[in-house]
């Protein structure tokens, strides 16, 4: 079947003719989940490449796993730096401890960051400038995307963390001088990716992770959503596919440990 031209229609369309849509709690819900559009490519285990689009719920859950880099974004590989939107499943990036990995999953969308979401959260950038965090870190100005996390603790997080290294949101490091929050009136291609196992990887100087659902990611969510996040990634099968967490994560004023 064609993809239909109006997002709108592809919406409706979605939530007509696929039964899994019909989730049973957030149809009850006074204010329905609006839909957006989430393109995905992935490396099947023959060697070729899956690219699927796919209409899905606006939610933290969703949107999370395709707004970490803005369109170029450039990502340490084998070859070099490459733009995360040249990148492909297959290619091999650089990670934190030095070895290769391989991009098993790359998903995209597109957000307007000066515009409230469907249930008025904040898609707003971080705007990082060039050595904002000692020499070549970054290298040159680095735009993350909402999502984005660094392997990197602020001053008003070491209570909480102790000497431990954690993933931190990248909104915590917003000081109003070199790193800057921004929000663009007019669309803007956010970007995510999966290796074959959780890491850290380097972004234009700087060391951010690669996406994970998170230990408490999933759990409140009910069984028919969780179906259709799955179905955004074909390189696994269930959840414990994504792997553990390389390092523990900051978020919400608590700690996203490395086991359930």
């Amino acid at each position: 079947m064609a993809i239909p031209h109006s997002l709108t229609r592809a919406a409706r369309n979605a939530v007509q003719h696929s039964p899994i849509l019909q989730d049973p709690a957030a149809l009850r819900a006074p204010n329905r989940p609006q839909l957006r559009r989430y393109e995905t490519m992935s490396l099947l285990p023959n060697g070729d490449i899956a690219e699927n689009r796919h209409i899905a719920p606006a939610l933290p859950l969703f949107e999370t796993a395709f707004s970490a880099f803005t369109r170029g974004s450039l990502i340490d590989t084998e070859s070099g730096p490459i733009s995360i939107e040249d990148l492909l499943p297959g290619d091999r990036v650089m990670t934190q401890d030095g070895t290769a990995d391989t991009i098993m999953w790359i998903g995209k969308t597109t957000l307007v960051p000066g515009r409230p979401g469907p249930n008025g959260r904040n898609h707003k950038l971080t705007r990082i400038m060039a050595d904002s965090f000692g020499m070549q870190k970054p290298l040159g100005c680095v735009i993350a995307g909402p999502s984005a996390r660094l392997l990197r603790t602020p001053g008003h997080l070491r209570s909480l963390t102790g000497a431990k290294s954690m993933l931190v949101p990248v909104q915590e490091f917003q000081d109003g001088m070199n790193i800057i929050e921004t929000a663009p009136p007019t669309p803007v291609e956010l970007f995510h990716l999966c290796l074959q196992r959780h890491a850290v990887i380097r972004v234009g100087g700087l060391q951010f992770e690669t996406y994970h659902p998170g230990i408490n990611g999933l759990r409140m969510i009910s069984h028919a959503m969780r179906s259709i996040y799955l179905n955004l990634f074909s390189h696994i099968s269930e959840l414990r596919d994504f792997g553990p967490q390389a390092f523990p994560r900051t978020g919400d004023g608590e700690i996203d440990a490395l086991r359930a």
